[in-house]
């Protein structure tokens, strides 16, 4: 008789953590590495050294796996505005994105009140995520056209739809 043992899997935590400009390097790969607009590597070290309270990095094992960039609008200091999501391969499909956009919202609640991207109309993943967290914040998200297709030098670049979330409280 043959006894089967069984095996347990380990999960590693995914930790949520303010960049450093050291995570910048890894922000820009895990881009290369998708679909996502390609910004210069400075970019990432900007918003990673710049803008740490308003941007996240998610790690698994001190690898970085996630970051949203984002900044407050200058005009509208209660508006979190938000650049650009990356999550890796191996995270898609298990809500890093929302938990990564929620946390963002919780560190910067004193003063946001409405959180903005826009999209482009062929990103059902990044539309369906932000439809998702209105309805998460109980507040309205409001679609309007925001860049047209001719303001980008690349011809074969879509138009970007402002998505307008809010008022929301925390």
């Amino acid at each position: 008789m043959k006894i089967l043992s069984k095996q347990t899997a380990t999960i590693i935590p995914v930790t949520f953590e303010k960049p450093t400009k050291e995570d910048s390097s890894a922000m820009w790969n895990l881009v290369n590495e998708s679909t996502l607009d390609q910004n210069s590597p400075y970019k990432y070290m900007m918003m990673a050294d710049f803008f740490t309270e308003t941007c996240i990095v998610a790690k698994q094992d001190e690898e970085l796996v996630g970051f949203v960039t984002a900044f407050i609008q200058p005009e509208r200091p209660d508006t979190l505005f938000i650049w650009q999501v990356g999550v890796d391969a191996s995270q898609r499909g298990k809500g890093l994105a929302s938990k990564m956009i929620s946390e963002l919202i919780k560190w910067n609640a004193t003063e946001v009140h409405y959180l903005e991207a826009t999209v482009t109309p062929s990103n059902e993943a990044s539309r369906a995520l932000f439809k998702k967290l209105g309805n998460k914040l109980n507040a309205e998200c409001e679609i309007t056209d925001h860049f047209s297709a001719s303001l980008f030098p690349d011809s074969s670049h879509e138009k970007e739809q402002l998505f307008r979330i809010g008022p929301f409280k925390l």
